[in-house]
């Protein structure tokens, strides 16, 4: 048995007992206003940051603004270089150094920690969520939400059973302009909206060619597997390209970026699962990199009612067809709505513009790890539903819905299959895309629900 599977059993013993402990207390279960109450006299958050990659920047700001009262209490990730690059850059914005920590379940067993900021790869997000809530830890987890379908159901599980506060860094929610319209549309400005497109393009290049090496020196290649099948280490997959080679660890462009848009569809067109799913997807660039996933994606995905969402996807294509990068056009029986991370326009019947509106936050649109405004106050709005003072955003059974969708999509992509599914919770009716439904887990990593 190797070290970290020894530490995830001793893990889950010791969490079984907190477990009982607190229940015995009354703790879990409370409500977000009544577990603020006992964070603290001085209703401060400590918090640990579990993955110090590219997307860190985008929370910065919300934990090192004194006004929200958190304490960064640990700097985790499995890279030695990445703990240490984050902790210079908080100990010079803090009076205090955060402790740098490799092991995330050193982080969740420590009972001082209140939440956790769970920005690991795709295939920790889930599991890190809950192994988190089974300590007793609020979380605020990255998009896409989980690996696989199954997943973000076990995650909606999980909140239930535990009561703490699971957001998900869908940030266009906390996003003042996207608010705004989005009510507006539900309050009839542009009629029965029916259709929704969402899009991104971008000019990503050639991917490096997977080949075996050497583990990197300071990385932890085992814990940063994880819940993922144990597998040999292949050049610079630790570095982003866990993204492209293959499904162990990530959800190809559509979880990683389709998330947002879709969440916006979604929000405007208050649908939640689909009955049909169909796509069109490949690989169309760079035919012999490293890119083991299509890199262009059109899907449609069927709702109840008549409503459409469609999602336009391309990689690495930066024709710029709709305008922006990336964005939602919403259309409806009296008018249209397009609405991106910048602003808002609203048409009429006629095409004609009626009204355009641009965005008080600032935030980063199709640039590597992006960050802003938008994602600081969605941070921000997880710390105050944490204390009860706010109504939470993005509650996870919110995103969860709008990161099945790209589960759905990429099913669809990997079978060469469109089907039709249950519109009460999104399974699918087709033997080959229901077996991709949740995935094989590193002995004694499996979800204990």
């Amino acid at each position: 048995m190797n070290n970290h599977n020894q530490s995830r059993r001793d893990f889950l013993k010791k969490g079984t007992l907190l477990s009982a402990g607190l229940s015995s207390l009354g703790a879990v279960g409370f409500s977000a206003k009544s577990y603020g109450k006992i964070i603290g006299a001085n209703d401060r958050i400590n918090v640990g940051v579990i993955g110090l990659g590219r997307r860190l920047g985008a929370f910065v700001p919300a934990l090192t603004n004194t006004s929200n009262n958190v304490q960064v209490a640990y700097l985790c990730d499995v890279m030695r270089s990445q703990r240490e690059k984050a902790g210079k850059r908080f100990s010079d914005l803090l009076s205090y150094s955060p402790k740098l920590e490799n092991s995330f379940f050193k982080v969740v067993e420590d009972k001082s920690v209140d939440a956790i900021i769970n920005a690991t790869p795709d295939h920790w997000h889930a599991p890190g969520t809950w192994l988190a809530l089974e300590t007793g830890k609020h979380v605020f987890v990255e998009k896409p939400c989980s690996h696989n379908a199954r997943e973000g159901e076990l995650l909606v599980e999980y909140q239930q059973k535990y009561g703490k506060v699971v957001q998900m860094g869908n940030q266009q929610r906390s996003s003042d302009h996207t608010i705004e319209i989005i009510q507006e549309i539900h309050n009839g400005a542009i009629g029965n909206p029916y259709m929704a497109k969402a899009f991104y393009n971008m000019a990503r290049g050639r991917v490096p060619n997977p080949t075996a090496a050497p583990v990197p020196d300071g990385l932890d290649w085992d814990l940063f597997q994880g819940p993922s099948p144990r597998k040999a280490y292949m050049h610079d997959t630790w570095d982003y390209n866990w993204h492209w080679y293959g499904w162990d660890f990530g959800t190809a462009e559509t979880g990683n970026n389709a998330t947002h848009e879709l969440d916006v569809a979604r929000w405007a067109l208050q649908v939640d699962f689909p009955n049909h799913v169909a796509v069109d997807s490949g690989k169309y660039h760079f035919q012999d990199d490293g890119w083991e996933m299509y890199d262009t994606m059109l899907a449609t995905f069927k709702f109840e009612g008549d409503k459409t969402i469609m999602w336009d996807g391309k990689s690495r294509n930066n024709y710029d067809m709709y305008g922006g990068g990336r964005g939602t056009i919403i259309y409806g029986t009296e008018g249209s709505v397009f609405v991106n991370r910048e602003l808002y326009r609203l048409f009429d019947r006629d095409g004609k513009l009626i009204r355009e509106v641009k965005s008080a936050n600032d935030e980063g649109g199709t640039a590597l790890g992006g960050g802003g405004d938008m994602s600081t106050s969605h941070v921000v709005n997880f710390f105050d539903a944490i204390r009860g003072q706010a109504v939470q955003r993005s509650p996870i059974e919110v995103g969860r819905i709008s990161t099945l969708l790209c589960h759905l999509a990429n099913i669809s992509s990997r079978i060469g299959e469109n089907f039709d599914c249950n519109p009460s919770n999104g399974h699918i009716y087709n033997r080959r895309g229901m077996a991709l439904w949740g995935r094989a887990y590193e002995p004694g990593w499996e979800p204990k629900l």
